[in-house]
């Protein structure tokens, strides 16, 4: 569907929504606890849904009562036959294939979308090693059998941090103890952190090492209802929306939480925008800003939303460490790059990032490119445009946050249906 977003401003007060990373982490744990747990709040996303299918598929029983999901792991599976639908959630792919061989079912990989090219090789090689079988070309589908044996799994950390979270999520559950080594240094360290700090909770503990990690065997997961974490990533965008054009607050959000995108306050108070935090809440308005040098090794899903704010500051931002967002929903770099360029703003790829002049913005047509964070990046870049922009794509935003234009519009965004006279706003 497309639509077009007016130029305008955006103010007042948004509530973050729950932050899909924890709930991700925190609904496999409550499964694997094989007790009830109640976790809210909880946004339904479609990898939200996709990871809730996961857990079905392996035996626990989901309940959607209000913003409140119910998990009872008591009959999770410990033989026989799966099939998991992973839709088009790269994170719920690469948590359950660990976990389904630690349980040592025989079980069955699919997915939807860009998921089908995105790479899992590294299960296909680093598994087998320990036991466990896998069928696949390289890409989804995959079948994964045999029982997973505890050992030393040695692993990049520089190819996506959700390999890392797997294997943690499923060592615990083996007889023996593991390690984990890391042979290239660690990019989005803080999504490991947050899986570490999820497990606690649960009652299972990792130990960081100068080499990665080690896990003790025979651990338990044990059943706790617990309130989900705001998410940064997502308030990344009206924070941003704030300092290019208009004066927001959002709440919901913890400066203490183990998210890496928490970061971006301080980003983009370097871009020179004024900023006020305090607790639950950061807050962002309309600045001057100045061009800045972005390192995005741990903050890689940022960087779309970050090269927009880029297009408002003057001088040319260089955004680095980044070459992972070539396999993401898009190739965010050559997406980012084109949302820009159809704007009028300079941008240009480098090997691991790119180069941004902040300049007029222009309005137009915008390629979503399927990608929820190019679709959202899009409409902030929007409200600084000189004509209406429109953006192709937008229901890719149910990949992560459904109610992303709701709110957008109830803080002052113009928003048309190309091929209807009545705006909303």
């Amino acid at each position: 569907m497309n639509i077009k977003v007016n130029p305008s401003q955006l103010r007042g007060e948004v509530v973050a929504p729950p932050s899909k990373s924890d709930v991700h982490r925190a609904i496999i744990c409550a499964a694997l606890s094989r007790g009830r747990c109640e976790l809210s709040p909880v946004a339904l996303s479609n990898d939200i849904k996709a990871t809730i299918s996961c857990v079905n598929a392996l035996g626990a029983f989901t309940e959607i009562k209000g913003d409140t999901l119910v998990v009872d792991g008591t009959d999770l599976l410990n033989k026989g036959e799966v099939t998991l639908d992973c839709g088009e959630s790269g994170s719920t792919l690469r948590f359950f294939v660990p976990i389904v061989s630690a349980l040592g079912l025989d079980g069955h990989f699919v997915g939807h979308g860009s998921l089908l090219s995105r790479p899992i090789g590294m299960f296909s090689t680093l598994l087998p090693r320990a036991g466990a079988r896998c069928e696949t070309s390289g890409t989804l589908p995959l079948s994964v059998s045999g029982q997973l044996r505890a050992g030393s799994f040695e692993v990049r950390g520089d190819v996506s941090s959700q390999f890392i979270t797997g294997l943690l999520l499923a060592l615990p559950l083996l007889e023996g103890d593991s390690e984990i080594v890391l042979t290239t240094p660690l990019q989005s360290e803080a999504y490991v952190d947050m899986t570490i700090h999820t497990m606690s909770r649960f009652g299972v503990e990792v130990e960081k090492t100068d080499f990665g990690y080690r896990v003790k065997g025979s651990q338990t997961y044990k059943p706790q209802s617990r309130k989900t974490d705001g998410d940064w990533s997502q308030a990344a965008f009206f924070l941003c929306a704030g300092a290019v054009s208009g004066d927001v607050t959002v709440r919901g959000v913890d400066l203490s939480s183990t998210q890496g995108d928490k970061e971006i306050v301080s980003l983009i108070r370097r871009f020179g925008a004024k900023t006020e935090t305090g607790d639950g809440f950061a807050r962002a308005e309309k600045s001057e800003l100045s061009a800045i040098e972005i390192d995005a090794r741990q903050i890689p899903d940022l960087v779309p939303i970050l090269a927009v704010t880029a297009a408002f500051a003057e001088g040319t931002t260089r955004i680095f460490g980044a070459e992972r967002l070539r396999i993401k929903e898009s190739d965010r770099l050559k997406t980012t790059r084109a949302l820009l360029n159809s704007m009028g703003v300079s941008a240009k790829e480098t090997e691991d990032g790119l180069l941004v002049t902040g300049g007029k913005i222009k309005g137009g047509l915008v390629d979503g490119s399927n990608d929820h964070r190019i679709v959202m990046s899009a409409a902030i870049a929007a409200l600084g445009a000189d004509s209406p922009t429109e953006i192709t794509d937008t229901e890719s935003i149910n990949k992560s946050f459904p109610t992303f234009f709701e709110e957008y519009k109830k803080l002052g965004g113009i928003i048309r249906c190309p091929h209807s006279e009545q705006a909303s706003d």
